[in-house]
């Protein structure tokens, strides 16, 4: 079931971003329409998370810095139902609330770089929540890659999103790593 605010504000959103940045959306047909879901991708601006609103039709429960709970837009993180995260210590609750998500058939969106990749590299390492959190939900894990510039009017950004899958082994190092391959390849291949 949809947030209301996401059924109210979506439109907008999705309006401004194709009027504004006119992004190419390749893999769309890929979202599953109702099963539990975690969309993992790579992550270089805050307006990432517009994007990905902006480009499926399914309400996203994103993983976030708990800081942003404490900010003066605190509001509208809650009514998105952001999942927040401690990102000062190891925090033990974050995952658990985003599992219990999925096993709703909810959408959880995470940025398993944690922060902005100012690596150089295609991704920076990525952290083990995502294949986690799809692990112990059984649920599919679907990466995806957004490529471009936040540029007003020019066509420059896309956004691809690949085949979902399940987290199949035990061994969540592996999975981690099979996960940023696969957002790798999307960055690589259709840069």
């Amino acid at each position: 079931m949809d947030v209301w605010f996401y059924r109210m504000v979506r439109p907008l959103i999705k309006a401004f971003f194709y009027i504004v940045y006119r992004p190419i959306v390749i893999g769309k047909e890929n979202i599953p329409k109702e099963e539990g879901v975690v969309l993992a991708g790579n992550h270089s601006n805050n307006m990432d998370c517009i994007f990905l609103i902006a480009t499926n039709k399914r309400t996203v429960h994103f993983l976030a810095k708990d800081e942003l709970l404490k900010s003066k837009f605190a509001f509208i993180f809650r009514w998105v139902q952001v999942i927040p995260v401690n990102r000062r210590e190891k925090d033990h609750t974050a995952i658990p609330m985003a599992v219990k998500e999925l096993k709703k058939d909810h959408v959880v969106g995470i940025f398993p770089e944690g922060t902005f990749n100012r690596t150089g590299n295609v991704v920076a390492p990525f952290k083990i929540g995502a294949v986690k959190m799809a692990h112990d939900a059984k649920k599919l894990i679907l990466p995806f890659a957004i490529t471009g510039k936040y540029k007003p009017f020019i066509k420059r950004m896309k956004i691809v999103y690949g085949k979902p899958y399940y987290v199949k082994t035990d061994d969540l190092t592996v999975a981690n790593e099979k996960l940023m391959n696969e957002v790798k390849n999307l960055l690589l291949e259709k840069r």
